[in-house]
């Protein structure tokens, strides 16, 4: 078990990227992302993908490996992660893993929870509703039914109300009750290294960083991936608000400003995800390497004498 996996959390825009390059040249190893939405090699910029420089310094998997147009689910990234930490283990003892969604950082570590089947016809009639009666009647249903989930989940995003009712629904009981059973044991030993700063400071950083997307031309991107906007990978924060002003629903300027609000919800959330595991170490984002290292080789140290 003298094999570990770094894994590096924290809100959108606190710095992530840079301290797992740090991480990894230190340790003369290579970066796996556990961002669902870095996957896809069409939207680099909104997504705010590492750039050609940063992953020809280092090496990086499940990066731009999948297209938008490619069905993709956190259960098959479960799969294919673990056979690439098996090979990568194999040459590396030290592993970085590097994303803000948390799910597919606890598919990761954890493993998945096991869910019951349900009838499909349950999801048809959801997705027909969602068309019929709009999100907010979803939204309602899942209070009522599980308000646990309710508020933990980005209830903005269509397609996970629905998965998590299609439960509620199928298995007559709430989504939160089949989250969170006996873990699934793991070839390799986690650290988690958590990344955060004052509120003030998060929001001031995700301001700037939507600004940076603009001037970097993500209008531009977002233009040629709009006739794929019914695809669920553009169903998120930075191209849903601009299809909005692309179909003339919004000014530009309130678009911007709706992207900047959502992402500042979805790094609350993140935050109320990732502070649920008391494993992770929580560091200031300015917090200097020399420290994070020192940190993570005691635990390595302590570690490895078990």
């Amino acid at each position: 078990m003298n094999k570990f996996i770094i894994s590096i959390v924290g809100p959108t825009g606190i710095g992530k990227t840079d301290l797992s390059l740090k991480l990894a040249a230190h340790f003369q190893t290579e970066i796996i992302s556990a961002d669902s939405r870095q996957f896809f090699k069409e939207i680099p910029i909104g997504t705010a993908a590492p750039n050609n420089e940063e992953l020809a310094l280092i090496p990086h998997h499940f990066v731009h490996n999948k297209s938008i147009t490619e069905t993709y689910s956190v259960g098959h990234y479960e799969k294919e992660v673990l056979n690439c930490i098996k090979k990568l283990h194999q040459k590396h003892d030290v592993l970085i893993l590097i994303g803000g969604s948390g799910l597919y950082v606890k598919s990761v570590l954890e493993g998945l929870d096991d869910f019951p089947k349900v009838d499909p016809k349950i999801r048809k009639q959801l997705n027909l509703e969602l068309k019929t009666e709009g999100i907010l009647a979803l939204q309602k249903e899942l209070k009522v039914k599980d308000p646990v989930t309710y508020e933990k989940i980005d209830i903005e995003n269509s397609h996970r109300i629905i998965r998590v009712l299609e439960i509620c629904r199928g298995a007559g009981k709430p989504y939160s009750k089949f989250i969170n059973k006996d873990k699934v044991k793991r070839n390799f030993t986690p650290i988690s290294i958590g990344l955060d700063a004052d509120r003030d400071i998060v929001y001031e950083r995700i301001n700037k960083r939507v600004d940076q997307m603009l001037k970097k031309g993500l209008l531009k991107e977002v233009k040629t991936v709009y006739k794929h906007r019914g695809l669920n990978a553009l169903n998120t924060v930075g191209y849903k608000e601009l299809f909005e002003y692309f179909e003339g629903n919004w000014t530009l300027d309130f678009a911007v400003e709706e992207i900047k609000k959502n992402s500042r919800r979805f790094a609350k959330r993140q935050l109320t995800w990732f502070k649920k595991n008391e494993r992770t170490k929580w560091h200031d984002y300015q917090t200097s390497l020399e420290i994070i290292l020192n940190q993570i080789q005691a635990e390595i140290t302590n570690l490895s004498k078990h």
